[in-house]
């Protein structure tokens, strides 16, 4: 059976990351900023070429071998009844969605595109690693729900 689901969220987050990117990179040149909400969110064009938060300058393609790997595990464990449950099919579709839309920009521009900069907040990002991100506390909250669920049952028992 085909994890609609799944595939369904991973495409929409790298439609919607390679859209924004293209978008900024079109209308917005380097360093540029666009105030979207006074004081709470900005869009300001930035060329990242290593990972997160800069770390890894000019490394950012060793990270592409990564994401196709983990891609390939995640599909097989899709494939395998491994991942179960919409919460947890949520969370990991939108990790390789990130992941994904992060590595088609390294593999074409040798850099990643970002431009979310939210003023509380740290750095700026993209729709990618936003999805990267909250498919982490998806399937961080889907474990302790799971284990939760575990302990209650053995104490049933």
């Amino acid at each position: 059976m085909i994890p609609i689901l799944f595939y369904s969220v991973a495409f929409l987050v790298i439609l919607v990351d390679q859209i924004s990117k293209y978008w900024i990179r079109t209308y917005l040149n380097v360093g540029d900023t666009m105030v979207v909400w006074e004081g709470v969110l900005h869009f300001k064009h930035f060329q990242n070429s290593g990972a997160a938060f800069g770390l890894f300058e000019g490394y950012g393609r060793l990270f592409v071998p990564v994401a196709i790997i983990i891609t390939g595990i995640i599909i097989y464990m899709l494939k395998k009844g491994y991942i179960n449950g919409k919460l947890l099919k949520i969370g990991v579709a939108l990790f390789v969605g990130g992941a994904i839309g992060n590595a088609i920009d390294r593999i074409l521009f040798n850099q990643v595109t970002d431009f979310i900069h939210v003023q509380f907040g740290q750095g700026i990002l993209n729709v990618a690693d936003y999805a990267l991100s909250f498919g982490v506390i998806l399937i961080f909250i889907d474990s302790v729900m799971d284990e939760i669920k575990k302990r209650k049952a053995a104490n049933l028992n």
